[in-house]
């Protein structure tokens, strides 16, 4: 894997659950277990919704773009772990999130 940061700010590229049409969002990941992570507080976002719908996703950065499979953190223990790893000594780490767990395939370019 191509990403060395643990937290770090990419484009996350989901197919759109109604149109099917490339839905792109800047947001703060999280690289824990070789696995990459995006959280929120709420499950009612499109990117998420769109990935939990359609788990084909890519991730774009540093000039590179990897796929990956998306699926739903149903962890609570992992997604308190990913939340302190996100917002590390922010009030906010210790707010209930939901997250998505990526495995990434291949760089794609």
């Amino acid at each position: 894997m191509e990403i060395k940061e643990e937290r770090f700010r990419p484009i996350l590229v989901t197919k759109g659950r109604k149109t099917g049409k490339p839905h792109s969002v800047w947001l703060r990941a999280v690289k824990y277990n070789e696995k990459i992570y995006f959280s929120r507080h709420r499950p009612d976002g499109d990117w998420y919704q769109n990935s939990i719908a359609n788990p084909e996703v890519k991730i774009q950065y540093n000039n590179m773009e990897f796929s990956g499979k998306a699926v739903a953190v149903t962890d609570e223990k992992l997604n308190e772990k990913l939340s302190q790893l996100k917002y590390p000594g922010e009030e906010r780490a210790n707010e209930k999130r939901v997250a998505i767990e990526v495995t990434l395939d291949d760089i794609i370019k």
